[in-house]
């Protein structure tokens, strides 16, 4: 037994994975080779180097393959690792983590949280039940009760698919099921999100609602099928069932953008195909409308039609409207 294990450790510290042409090291307390699981257990101050991965944590195993080659090492008593790359750090802390030696997959299971930071600064913060991170091509999965931290927005879903470049940078935030985003005092809901940060552009995909309070306290409320933000000119764009609440204005057309004011809050609402705007009791129907938050205005365009409910229904019995004939 004592030549079998020396043989595997001999093979951990200076063979590394020679398929992947990297170094693994493995330093702890205690090391054993168990022949029944075909694993190789660490215990105390388990601490695990591969590439520009590390991994720390009080026990640990590694199991092997029906080749007898490196598998799968999992750390147990909630782990903690550390990817660096030039100047950008990722943290990954769990109850539970899985490191492919031949993919190079980390997998985070039970209380999972990922932190990027840019030198010091904590850019990116991801909360999960579990995540999964792909270390070549910086792709990484979350699933169950998903939130992130990005900036100044805050995200919840059921699933989430995040990409990084080979720096560490951002590049696309996707959200799945039960989607919902917050921005300071705005709100969007939609079965998907795609955000993509070189754009700066946040797609909302199905059902999608938008909630924005306005410099005066009131409520905008936008739904729709699609919903686009472009985050660096705050303009909104809509398609498919485009909604709009506005105080005493309801609004509906296929298509619709949003132009902010001065303070980037939105005030002009252009709407496009056959639409309607309702104030009280009249409802306009036109080609284009041109609705204006403040100061509060309309303004209908081609094939204009007006409809004003229930005229004449007032304590006079005979409601009938004619010529008298």
């Amino acid at each position: 037994m004592k030549k079998i294990l020396a043989i595997f450790t001999i093979l951990l510290l200076t063979a590394g994975i020679v398929a992947n042409a990297s170094d693994l090291v493995i330093e702890s307390k205690t090391q054993s080779y168990n022949e029944n699981e075909n694993k190789l257990k660490f215990d105390g101050d388990v601490n695990v180097s591969i590439d520009d991965l590390k991994v720390v944590g009080d026990s640990a195993d590694v199991s092997m393959d029906g080749n007898q080659k490196l598998d799968t090492a999992t750390f147990y008593d909630k782990p903690y690792a550390v990817e660096i790359k030039k100047n950008k750090k990722r943290e990954v802390k769990a109850n539970i983590l899985k490191l492919s030696l031949i993919t190079k997959i980390v997998r985070a299971e039970g209380d999972t949280q990922s932190i990027v930071f840019d030198g010091k600064t904590p850019i990116v913060v991801i909360n999960s039940d579990i995540q999964e991170y792909d270390t070549k091509t910086g792709i990484m999965t979350a699933e169950g009760a998903v939130t992130i931290l990005y900036k100044e927005l805050e995200t919840f879903s059921d699933r989430a698919k995040i990409k990084t470049d080979k720096n560490g940078d951002l590049k696309d935030i996707e959200l799945l099921g039960n989607a919902h985003i917050k921005q300071t005092n705005n709100e969007s809901f939609a079965d998907r999100f795609e955000y993509n940060a070189s754009t700066k552009i946040l797609t909302g995909i199905g059902n999608t609602t938008s909630n924005v309070i306005m410099e005066n306290g009131t409520k905008l409320v936008l739904k729709a099928n699609r919903q686009e933000y472009l985050q660096n000119k705050s303009v909104f764009s809509a398609a498919g069932n485009c909604r709009v609440w506005y105080e005493d204005y309801y609004a509906v057309g296929p298509k619709i953008v949003v132009y902010p004011n001065s303070a980037g809050k939105p005030n002009d609402i252009f709407f496009t195909g056959r639409s309607s705007i309702t104030q009280g009791v009249r409802t306009i129907f036109a080609d284009k409308i041109k609705m204006t938050l403040k100061p509060k205005d309309f303004h209908a365009d081609g094939n204009t039609r007006t409809v004003i409910k229930n005229v004449g229904s007032g304590d006079n019995n005979d409601s009938n409207m004619g010529l008298g004939l």
